[in-house]
């Protein structure tokens, strides 16, 4: 086995962090413990590695204060792991390698706020029916952290959009020729327009975009929405669901799709790609409705 070598006394900050991170194994650990994968046992299942191996990695990540270990259990005592805020950190970069490989390796490179409806990309997505949202917050438009997940209705509606914004020329140069980038204001506004429709159906509706909490107060004002929009600039929702992402402006953006959550954290229902926005309105409408009692016949 070759040596690996310490780069701590380099000046190249690429390659301190490699240093840290620079195993590929280190990184599936940090993704899948974004996604709420904890334990030991969990970790080792999910990503197949021989108890030795995933023991070495967990200590060195913990010694780097990538990960923590937090007492879940006390007799025998036992631990899980959770990312630290320098952890954290690193989900930007595990966004970014996502992107990439959903462009460049998995796609032909252009940029795109959709993808096929038979794309790898796609059936990613469409496997996160029956899993669960891990706990967590974000900001919504006044900057209060929610979960994204309501705990008084039977079911959440979360609509991810790429950006809308107040004025017209705050969107990015060439917004409009991305493909599926165009029809955020309409879709909020629909979802708005339906509003009542979704409460009598027991859902609660909420809109998720990377932009900032002050963007989406001023959108979400002129428009006079009624609902949250809540930001995933960290980003910590696309870490745990690994949602699809592309780049405009600079900046990372959501894909354009939509996931009906029961209260007990489970995606019951997925849309993407979504190419008919009002049309995704209706069909999210109508998951709600079937899936909750007594309301199917509405």
């Amino acid at each position: 086995m070759a040596r690996r070598t310490s780069l701590e006394d380099s000046t190249c900050a690429i390659a301190q962090a490699l240093d840290v991170v620079g195993d590929w194994w280190t990184l599936l650990i940090v993704r899948d413990t974004a996604r709420g994968v904890h334990r030991f046992d969990e970790l080792q299942r999910e990503l197949g590695l021989s108890r030795k191996v995933l023991a070495e990695r967990l200590r060195l990540l913990v010694e780097a204060d990538v990960l923590t270990r937090v007492p879940y259990q006390e007799r025998p005592v036992r631990h899980e792991y959770r990312l630290t805020p320098r952890g954290r950190a690193l989900l930007p970069v595990l966004i970014a390698l996502q992107d990439w490989g959903d462009a460049w390796v998995l796609g032909d490179g252009r940029t795109t706020a959709t993808a096929p409806d038979t794309s790898t990309e796609a059936r990613r997505v469409h496997e996160l029916v029956g899993t669960g949202l891990p706990r967590l917050r974000l900001p919504d438009q006044a900057g209060v952290l929610r979960d994204p997940v309501a705990a008084d209705t039977p079911f959440t509606v979360l609509y991810c959009f790429p950006g809308a914004y107040a004025r017209a020329d705050a969107y990015p140069p060439g917004w409009s020729d991305i493909p599926g980038a165009p029809g955020c204001t309409l879709e909020s506004c629909t979802y708005r327009d339906r509003l009542a429709e979704f409460r009598a159906a027991g859902a609660t509706v909420h809109g998720i975009s990377t932009q900032r909490p002050d963007e989406l107060s001023a959108f979400a004002e002129k428009e006079g929405l009624g609902f949250p929009l809540l930001s995933d600039a960290e980003p910590v929702l696309m870490a745990a669901l690994r949602l699809p992402t592309f780049r405009a402006a600079g900046m990372g953006r959501l894909k354009r799709l939509t996931l009906v959550v029961d209260r007990q954290r489970v995606v019951r229902d997925v849309q993407y790609p979504v190419t008919d926005i009002v049309g995704s309105v209706e069909a999210a409408l109508a998951t709600v409705r079937r899936l909750t009692p007594g309301q199917a016949a509405n």
